[in-house]
Order: structure tokens, then sequence, then C-alpha cells
């Protein structure tokens, strides 16, 4: 299911890419400069990767198992937006396919990690500070979203990020604190307690904050390229979370890799 949605999700962006006025004709400048950057950070890295780690983790990889999982999470995140925001049209299909594959999919991964056989090990200083990391930086989106969010409901107006959009309400705010805010606080929460789901879904928490960076980092150039108003002022504080998260995802795969856990007969990735 991982490598189907992949390849679906290579098609989808490079028509997207070759014909961006024939899809996307019908959306806002700003949403179709964000799809554009998105369908070039799916061709360019989250495919070929997502290839790469499903491959490793049908061969035993325990590390290319975990990172997975966030690999997933992204690609389901990212075609939610997709298919519920974007106009109806000739790839409205794909969308809705690559979804569906990377939700089961996600699904059939983290069963799996309960066949591997894996010691859940001592409370170390990386996995403190892994799960502290994921805690604050869910948070902080958190707050960063409803400090929008909440002077528009007071203020009795729509959505200011939406309106940029052309869309009822912004669907990263919904998806993020509805499900993945809350679900990579808790496993950052998990992880300081020890359990082993924390450690098991920690690394693929991290792979997904880096992976819904990248994204925004593109944006502006893809803006440039455009002939429109770059917003380049992102890019720093969002690159320096993207570097941040990467170190201690390094550090924390590190730590895990020195585990040798009993690779199952058979994965579901």
């Amino acid at each position: 299911m991982t490598m189907a949605a992949a390849v679906l999700a290579a098609v989808g962006s490079i028509i997207g890419l070759l014909l961006p006025e024939r899809l996307y004709g019908d959306e806002t400048p700003e949403m179709v400069t964000a799809v554009l950057a998105q369908d070039l950070v799916n061709l360019v890295l989250v495919v070929p990767l997502m290839l790469i780690l499903a491959a490793g983790a049908r061969r035993g990889s325990y590390t290319s198992a975990l990172c997975l999982i966030g690999f997933l999470a992204f690609t389901a995140y990212n075609y939610a937006i997709y298919a519920f925001s974007i106009h109806f049209g000739p790839l409205f299909l794909i969308w809705v396919a690559v979804l569906g594959l990377a939700v089961f999919a996600l699904a059939g991964s983290m069963a799996a990690l309960d066949s591997w056989g894996v010691d859940t090990p001592p409370a170390s200083t990386v996995a403190r500070v892994s799960g502290w990391f994921l805690i604050i930086v869910s948070m902080l989106f958190a707050l960063l979203w409803l400090s929008e969010i909440v002077p528009d409901l007071l203020g009795g107006r729509g959505s200011t990020s939406a309106a940029d959009w052309n869309v009822p309400t912004n669907p990263v705010h919904v998806l993020d604190l509805a499900f993945f805010l809350p679900a990579v606080c808790v496993v950052g929460v998990l992880l300081l307690r020890g359990h082993r789901l924390g450690y098991a879904a920690a690394p693929g928490s991290l792979v997904w904050l880096i992976l819904t960076s990248l994204p925004i980092l593109l944006t502006p150039v893809v803006a440039q390229a455009r002939g429109e108003v770059p917003e380049w002022p992102v890019v720093v504080p969002i690159g320096a979370l993207a570097l941040a998260t990467a170190v201690v995802l390094w550090r924390l795969v590190r730590s895990t890799a020195q585990r040798s856990p009993t690779p199952p007969e058979r994965t579901l990735a």
C-alpha cells in the first residue's frame, strides 16, 4: 500500500507541476503557490524516500519502519488537504486513492511494529529531550493557530488564513488541532514515561514535523518563480525548527539503532 500510494502521489504531482493552470485554475494564487510547493516536495523528496523506507522495512530494517510512519502520516495529512480543499477536478480520484492507501498503510505499519519484539529501553537523556521537544513544539503550534482563530471568532469574522485560499476553514488548523498536534504531544508524554509506543512513534512524529516544514520553506521560492511577492521572513523560524527537529531525530534514531530487535516475518508496510 505504501508503494502504491507513493507511485500515485508521484503521478499526481508530475501532472500538477506540468499543468498547473489546467488543474489549479480555480484556486487563489496563494493556494496555487502552496500546492505547487507541496507537489515539488512530494515528487523530489517524499516519494523517493517512501519507496526506499518501505523497501528497507520489508527487508527488516527497524529504523526504516519507524521513519516510514512519519512519511505515511505526512502523506495522509497532505492528501486530506488536497481532497477536501482543492476544487473537484481530474486528479480528485488520485488524491482520494493516495489518502486511503496512506491511512491504511499507516495503521498497518503501526500494528506491525508490535511484532518486532522490541524491549522498552530505560529512560535516557536523548529520550527525555525528544519527549520534551515534541510536547513543546506541538503546544507552540497549537498556540500559534489559536492566536489567529480566537480573535477571528471573537471578532465575528471568517478565518483570516482561510480567506487567502478561498476555503470555508483552514484545513491545516483543523487537522493540526484535531489530530496531529495532540498525537505528537501524546507521543512526547509517552516517551517521557518510557512507554513502548512512545519509542515506536517518536521518530515518525519528528519526521512528520520536518516534512511539514519543507513546503513552507519552498513556498517563497515558488512565489518568486511565479512572479508573486514571496514571504521570506517565514523561512528563518521554520528553517530553524526543521534543523532542530532533524538534530533531535538523528540523535533519537542513533540511540534506537543501538537496539537490535527481531524483525517480523512479514511487515504490513
